[in-house]
């Protein structure tokens, strides 16, 4: 007689957080086995998720076939002195059987504050009952703090509101982020925040010539590219680029030999593994364009214009730890990004992406001649969408 295994059901919430959507638990409602890193614990993501998926659909499961909707978080109690909650971030693949653990979601990081209030993960007596609700973070993937102001509303953390995030169809409260000390020193990152020791390197890259191009372990590793030397402009939207093959497999070349030269990866055939980290971004001056919602974006209503890669195709919006990195980047002179965005000392710059515009703010100080970025601060927004519980087969583990 064939047995079959009983799904499992293990309590989460669907949560959106800036603009990706991802499923959050609590480490100790997880089985056993995947309360801590290794394969039961990939393995339970990838079924919750739906991957890997050679149709891309993710139909049997809980991702949405993005780079953007294909994203799970794990909280803990924090174990760091003066922390409220550890947060683990993973970043599912779509159609390889794959979960990166290699950086940070900054959009997601929005949601963390209210998961962890609501969840029982912050002190009580740290929670007021109306006002901020100030929850001290700890990014475990990268080792770093992130600070969310999160609104309260009569005991509750408040959801609703008039905050508008480009990216997001809908309004809501305004959760501020700061991001400390962004530069990426420990797992995650190359080591400095200029990993070559220069703001702008020559990087050669088989196939397609040798590029200028900006690399900087700041919010996540990032490397910055002129548009111009593409042969874009900075205004493309997604299907520009995700409609073109050639321009992806371009794009992932590059990527893999920055990655090279930022010390992340020791040969070029380790970035098939490494899809999560380091992102690739292109950066041009302030034009005129319609973003994919049909809105005008003006040249005058941003400083630069960005577009950047996730998970190997153009993003919808902006990645909140890239915005982090171009918030860097445009805070320290003579980076492709500062360039962009007109040169000169600047602590907050705003971007067009392709769902319009972004503010994000750091300060740059060179102390012995290094630079350095006390803080990125930005703004996003964040809402539970379904609580409950997922179901996964027994045998998924």
């Amino acid at each position: 007689m064939t047995t079959h295994a009983p799904q499992i059901r293990i309590p989460a919430t669907y949560m959106r957080g800036g603009t990706s959507k991802g499923v959050f638990f609590r480490v100790q409602d997880l089985p056993e086995a995947a309360q801590v890193p290794g394969a039961a614990r990939d393995a339970l993501l990838l079924r919750v998720i739906g991957s890997p998926d050679p149709y891309g659909k993710q139909i049997d499961g809980m991702g949405g076939a993005t780079s953007s909707t294909s994203k799970t978080v794990i909280l803990a109690p924090s174990s760091r002195p003066g922390h409220d909650v550890d947060y683990l971030f993973g970043q599912v693949s779509i159609d390889k059987a794959f979960v990166d653990w290699s950086g940070n979601c900054g959009n997601l990081s929005a949601a963390v504050g209210a998961f962890a209030i609501a969840g029982g993960l912050v002190e009580a007596s740290r929670v007021p009952r109306d006002g901020i609700c100030v929850v001290r973070i700890w990014q475990a993937n990268i080792g770093k703090t992130i600070i969310a102001h999160v609104p309260m509303t009569d005991g509750a953390v408040q959801e609703t509101g008039a905050f508008e995030l480009d990216g997001v169809t809908f309004p809501a409260a305004e959760v501020q982020l700061e991001f400390m000390d962004p530069a990426a020193e420990e797992e995650g990152g190359g080591g400095a925040m200029f990993p070559t020791g220069n703001l702008v390197d020559e990087l050669d890259v088989p196939g397609i010539g040798t590029l200028r191009a900006t690399m900087i372990n700041a919010g996540i590793p990032t490397i910055f590219i002129e548009a111009e030397a593409l042969g874009y402009t900075g205004t493309e939207l997604q299907e520009a680029i995700n409609g073109d093959p050639q321009a992806l497999a371009r794009f992932e070349t590059i990527r893999a030999h920055g990655a090279v030269r930022m010390g992340l990866i020791a040969h070029v055939d380790e970035a098939a593994r490494r899809q999560h980290t380091p992102k690739v971004a292109f950066v041009a001056p302030a034009a005129p364009y319609v973003s994919s919602s049909g809105k005008q974006v003006g040249a005058d209503d941003v400083d630069l214009l960005v577009r950047a890669l996730s998970m190997g195709k153009l993003h919808h919006a902006m990645m909140g730890t890239a915005a982090v990195a171009i918030g860097t980047a445009a805070a320290i002179p003579g980076t492709l990004v500062n360039l962009a965005a007109g040169g000169g000392s600047r602590t907050a710059v705003r971007f067009g992406h392709p769902s319009g515009t972004l503010r994000v703010g750091a300060e740059a100080t060179l102390v012995d001649g290094q630079w350095q970025v006390t803080k990125a601060i930005m703004s996003r927004s964040a809402r539970v969408l379904m609580e409950g519980w997922v179901r996964v087969p027994g045998d998924a583990l």
